[in-house]
Parts: structure tokens; sequence; C-alpha cells
């Protein structure tokens, strides 16, 4: 038996189904949930949620921060912004951290903090992006992303 997920934005629910492990970028860092952990209220990083189901491909979600509550049989992510790896135009996010890093070069230090976080966000709409192309780890425990790009 897995953990409910929810994943919604201000326009529409994203996500809602049973998963049997959710990986969040808190702001504290990454973190795994499954069925009966501790209840916890987090804010999210800009980052990507992945959305794990034994025996089938990882479904990725590239999310710009929110908030996150855990139950010990629900998650539910009210994400200020979310798209799923399908979703995410490649060439739009390439042009949009392209802009940045323009601005970022130009701009002086003070001013460069939202410049940054909209990087943030086309890196991670990019990574997201990119698992589209990927299959899945070994039938099991699914990995971390860290896990990930330490065996890539």
């Amino acid at each position: 038996m897995g953990i409910q997920v929810e994943i919604v934005t201000p326009r529409r629910q994203l996500f809602s189904g049973e998963v049997d492990m959710v990986t969040l970028p808190g702001v504290e860092g990454q973190m795994g949930v499954m069925r009966s952990h501790a209840p916890l209220l987090t804010i999210l990083d800009i980052g990507e949620i992945v959305l794990h189901r034994e025996g089938e491909e990882d479904e990725h979600v590239a999310v710009s921060g929110g908030v996150v509550e855990v139950r010990p049989d629900k998650v539910i992510v009210l994400a200020e912004t979310a798209e799923r790896a399908e979703e995410i135009d490649i060439q739009r996010a390439e042009a949009a951290l392209e802009r940045a890093r323009k601005l970022l070069a130009e701009r002086p230090p003070e001013e460069r903090r939202p410049i940054e976080l909209a990087m943030r966000r086309s890196l991670v709409r990019l990574k997201v992006a990119r698992h589209r192309r990927r299959r899945p780890a070994a039938a099991g425990m699914p990995r971390f992303q860290d896990e990930e790009e330490e065996q890539g």
C-alpha cells in the first residue's frame, strides 16, 4: 500500500494518485516520503518532485516553490507552479535560461537575486524535461536524485 499524493497549483490539480514514494525539494534539502511518514509541514524550494511507483517509470514534475503537508497516509503539495516533464517546452526553457544568464552578467549584485531564481527555475525545467527520454532505475526501491547523479 502506497501513499496518496496531490499536487495542486492555483490554476489546476496536476496530480492525484497513489505512489510508493514521493521525493520533494524542501528548503532544508531533498526529502523522500513514504506511507506512515511523521506529520510535517514545510516549504518547497524550486526543484523537482519525483513520483515513484514500483515497476513503473518515475514521473517528474518541476515546481517553483510552495508548501507541502505530509500526513501518514497523504501528501498535499500546494505549488506556485508545476509542470510535468512532457509539458515543458525545452526551447522556451533554454531561451529563458540564456536571457537570465545575460541579465545576470549585466546587473549589479543587489539586482541579481530575482534573476538567479529565474535561472534556477529554467535549469530545473530543463532537467525535468530531459527525463522524458530516460528509463526508470531497476525495479525495487527508487533512487534519490543525488544517487542518480553520482552514478550518472
